[in-house]
Formats: C-alpha cells, sequence, structure tokens
C-alpha cells in the first residue's frame, strides 16, 4: 500500500482521511492563510493581527478565524467584544470598526477571562464550526490564528479547512527554533504550502542611540529558513508600540510596514479563489 501523501483532491483511492470541510454556503472565502508555531509564546497572535491589519489596509476584505481556543486574544487586541449574533442559518462574526470579521472563542463567553475547559476533541470541534457554520461573506483574506504545537486544532485546520498556504512564526533563540522546525516538518507532511518565516522579537532599538540590539543573542531563525528553502519574511523588533496597541484594542491603528514582505507574497503568489 503506498503512503498518503495528503493530497485528496488528486487521489483516487478510498481511505479514512477526512475530506475537506466546505465553509457555509453564504460564505464566498477566497484565500486562508494559517499562521503556526511548534511553540507558544512566539507572537502568533500578533503576526496574525498585523497580516490581517496589513491586508485589510491594501483594501482586501480580510477575516480572522481565532483557532486558540483556550488562549483567545485576537478579539482584546481589536477592541472587540460582546457575544456575537446568529440566526437559524448561521452565526454572523463579530466586526471591528474598520471592517475586519472576527470570530473567537472568547466572543462566546459571558466574560472574557473565563477559561475553557475542554478536551481536544471539544476543542477541535469548535474549530470546525467556526469554518462550517459562521456566516463570513465575502472574504478576500482569512487568516487562522492556531494554537501551539502540532497537536489536535492545527490537523484539524490543516485538515478540514483548505489552507492555501502556512506562515511560521519563530523567536531568535535556538531552544524555539527547533521547536518551530516541528511545525515546519508538519506542513510538509499535509503537503500545505508554506509561504516563509517571521521571526518575532527579533532585536530591540536602543531609544538613544538607535542601535540594533540583538537581545537573544545571533538568530538561530535564518538557519531554518535555509535549511527548507523558505524566505524569511520579517524582523519583527520588540516594539512597545505593538504591546500598547494589543492592551488597547488598537491594533488597527498600528501603521509601520512590519510585514511589507509577506504581503507582497500574499498578493502574488496564492490562488485566487477556492473551488
Amino acid at each position: 500500500m503506498s503512503e498518503c501523501n495528503h493530497d485528496c483532491s488528486n487521489c483516487d483511492k478510498e481511505c479514512d482521511v477526512p475530506q475537506k470541510d466546505k465553509p457555509h454556503e453564504m460564505s464566498n472565502i477566497k484565500r486562508v492563510i494559517a499562521v503556526v508555531s511548534g511553540k507558544g509564546g512566539v507572537g502568533k497572535s500578533a503576526v496574525t493581527a498585523l497580516l490581517a491589519t496589513a491586508m485589510s489596509r491594501k483594501g482586501y476584505s480580510c477575516a480572522v478565524l481565532d483557532a486558540d481556543i483556550t488562549g483567545a486574544s485576537i478579539p482584546k487586541m481589536f477592541g472587540v467584544y460582546g457575544e456575537v449574533k446568529g440566526e437559524e442559518t448561521g452565526i454572523f462574526p463579530a466586526e471591528t470598526p474598520k471592517g475586519l470579521k472576527i470570530m473567537s472563542c472568547n466572543l462566546l463567553l459571558e466574560n472574557e477571562t473565563d477559561p475553557v475547559v475542554w478536551r481536544g476533541p471539544i476543542i477541535a470541534g469548535m474549530v470546525k464550526q467556526f469554518w462550517t457554520d459562521v456566516i463570513w461573506g465575502d472574504v478576500d483574506y482569512m487568516f487562522v490564528d492556531c494554537p501551539p504545537g502540532t497537536g489536535d486544532v492545527p490537523l484539524t485546520v490543516f485538515q478540514s479547512v483548505k489552507v492555501d498556504g502556512i506562515v511560521v512564526v519563530a523567536t531568535p533563540q535556538e531552544l524555539v527554533s527547533m521547536i518551530v522546525e516541528k511545525a515546519v516538518k508538519m506542513a510538509n507532511m499535509m503537503n500545505i504550502p508554506i509561504l516563509g518565516i517571521v521571526e518575532n522579537m527579533s532585536y530591540a532599538t536602543c531609544p538613544h542611540c538607535g542601535e540594533r540590539l540583538n537581545i537573544y543573542g545571533e538568530s538561530k531563525t535564518a538557519v531554518i529558513a535555509q535549511k527548507f528553502g523558505l524566505p524569511l519574511l520579517a524582523e519583527i523588533p520588540h516594539d512597545g508600540k505593538i504591546v500598547a496597541a494589543a492592551d488597547s484594542g488598537k491594533f488597527e491603528e498600528l501603521s509601520e510596514g512590519y510585514l511589507d514582505a509577506a504581503v507582497d507574497i500574499l498578493e502574488s503568489g496564492l490562488p485566487t479563489s477556492h473551488d
């Protein structure tokens, strides 16, 4: 029996591999980008928010599916609070002041600080519902903020959602780079294109002289990128503006071009629509 390459669209064999789920019939989602890492604390949510904000500012209709069910932070970063609305046909995502669509577990909780104490299959099931039951409408780019690791939820996203590409997030330390390599290998196993690697918290800039300070020492992220032939899309600094914007819910007001290279790839190198 030949080894599965996870490319179900070009396979005529019957097997138990889950097929891609269709989004809600009132959703027209053209491109889906998953933001992943093998480790927590590297800033996947910040990178997801930066990508969505940058593409929205370019004039695209954008959405964020917050798949980090137990550690949801996307609504707070954009200043979106309160319960989402729904009807018999489905649930409507929340919207930011500038029209970015968001669906997150935190928008379903009575209090945003209530813990979600669920087992993996239930969490994965909710992520699938965010894809199939939410009425997203017309979306040019959907960004999926995945939880850390290579477990139930990232696997559910890769198997159930037609993901066009993955952005891998790392930080400079060798320990993180080693674990991030697991996420790269998982994406390759699932036959999903990796658009590149973003190094977050890459350096700090001295406020007095402007010198670049490599506070984690020499970066190991470029080594991982070179090993797998991937572009290093950005080196995002330790920047108080990012922290302040996230804490105050004003992420859409960030204007710095942290991810210009990633934006160029998203605009030029992806399919135009889902079948």
